[in-house]
């Protein structure tokens, strides 16, 4: 083993100490709420597929009619020929469906996040960001050179606190030829303020009326991600942003194509100007070959289903199984009722611990541990689909009873 390779081994081992070793794990099926992975089959509490779309026909159908049409890639990026027909028309669609006046579809999620924060802010502006914010997004702010301030997650006094700072900031000093120092307003900077609807981990809800009101009193932008809200709430299943009646107030609304719209991608959604802004220079955009058309079409499919009467049918189903599952299990009593039912732990090594008790009684939720959560914050997180039997929610009741006597038992040994 040479110097490089017995460093990494290192590297690995100190992180088998800490609980924090992860491996893939290769799964042999379609999603679904039952995978086989190895020789077993397992019923699937972990997938962010929460209307079931992934597998479901009309979007395989429309995959198998790209394919055969455009062919597997795209070819080139879509500046220079890969601008394919699917794409238009997935974000034709994805604004139609957002209430918005244009839309522009990214590779993935992490690709939106990256290409338009670092469009849109520099070295001279400021981003705020929830504490609890997603990984994307903080990498995004890192690398636009933008000042970062985070405030506590969903509260509006310490943002509030940090609005007025960037405000006074925008007054400098300087000297004159005389020594007399004088103050005067600074270059403009700009202050965004970026969150997410739902949050990933915990399944709660930002404030967003109240975060609108301080972006606008304080005269900044406001990025949602919608990610984990877009199709299930809202009168027409747009996300959280309609259903707190702000859209036309938010500049930019971002969300992700692999997780209730059942395909894979990421967007965002906004005004004319903006999507033409970041065509023009959001790098993960111009510099990416684009993707491939199977999956443009598959989530344009997934978009006109959640508008269908078949997609509220399939919410409706979706929060039923959610309600089934925290009136057995009492895990909480949320503020807003959730795909997403963290069960926290705490310990690195235990959550895995019960993550492996649990699939030893046939059911599959991964331990979620740092640096996903912070240190300390381990736990099961739970994700709930429309296509879960009342059946699949006892039994998961039943498995998550049993690891927690268990798990009692050992602490009091």
């Amino acid at each position: 083993m040479n110097h490089f390779d017995r460093e990494l081994t290192g590297r690995l081992d100190a992180l088998r100490a800490q609980g924090l070793h992860r491996e893939l794990r290769r799964v042999d099926t379609p999603q679904g709420t039952r995978i086989r992975i190895g020789s077993r089959t397992l019923l699937n509490f972990s997938s962010n597929d929460y209307l079931g779309l992934a597998g479901d026909p009309l979007l395989k159908e429309a995959a198998i009619q790209a394919v055969e049409k455009f062919g597997a890639g795209s070819g080139a990026s879509r500046l220079i020929c890969g601008s394919l027909a699917p794409h238009h028309e997935l974000e034709e669609a994805l604004a139609n469906f957002k209430g918005t006046e244009a839309a522009l579809s990214f590779s993935t999620g992490y690709a939106t996040a990256i290409g338009t924060i670092c469009t849109l802010l520099g070295k001279d502006d400021v981003i705020v960001l929830d504490k609890l914010v997603h990984a994307c997004v903080v990498d995004a702010a890192r690398l636009s050179g933008a000042k970062i301030r985070v405030f506590a997650h969903n509260d509006l006094e310490d943002l509030e606190k940090i609005l007025k700072w960037t405000r006074r900031g925008e007054l400098c000093e300087s000297q004159t030829k005389s020594g007399t120092r004088v103050t005067h307003p600074s270059e403009r900077r700009q202050t965004l303020i970026v969150t997410e609807s739902v949050f990933s981990m915990d399944g709660d809800a930002a404030p967003l009326r109240e975060i609108v009101a301080l972006k606008e009193k304080h005269d900044a932008w406001l990025m949602v991600d919608e990610a984990h809200a877009t199709g299930l709430y809202g009168k027409n299943r747009r996300g959280l942003v309609e259903e707190s009646g702000a859209g036309g107030q938010i500049e930019i609304q971002m969300g992700t194509l692999g997780k209730a719209v059942g395909a894979s991608g990421g967007y965002i959604c906004g005004s004319r100007p903006l999507i033409d802004f970041l065509v023009n220079r959001a790098r993960s955009f111009i510099f990416s070959t684009a993707p491939v058309p199977a999956a443009a079409a598959a989530a344009t499919a997934g978009v006109r289903f959640i508008q269908s009467k078949a997609g509220e049918d399939r919410r409706k189903q979706l929060f039923e199984r959610i309600n089934e599952l925290n009136s057995q299990s009492a895990i909480r009593n949320p503020q807003l009722k959730s795909a997403i039912i963290p069960v926290l732990i705490g310990d690195e090594t235990r959550a895995v611990a019960a993550s492996a008790a649990l699939r030893e009684q046939g059911i599959f939720v991964p331990a979620i541990r740092y640096p996903t959560v912070a240190r300390g914050q381990a736990r099961l997180r739970l994700t709930v689909t429309a296509i879960h039997t009342a059946e699949d929610i006892s039994l998961l009741v039943a498995a998550l009873r049993s690891v927690r006597n268990l798990q009692s038992a050992i602490a009091n040994e």
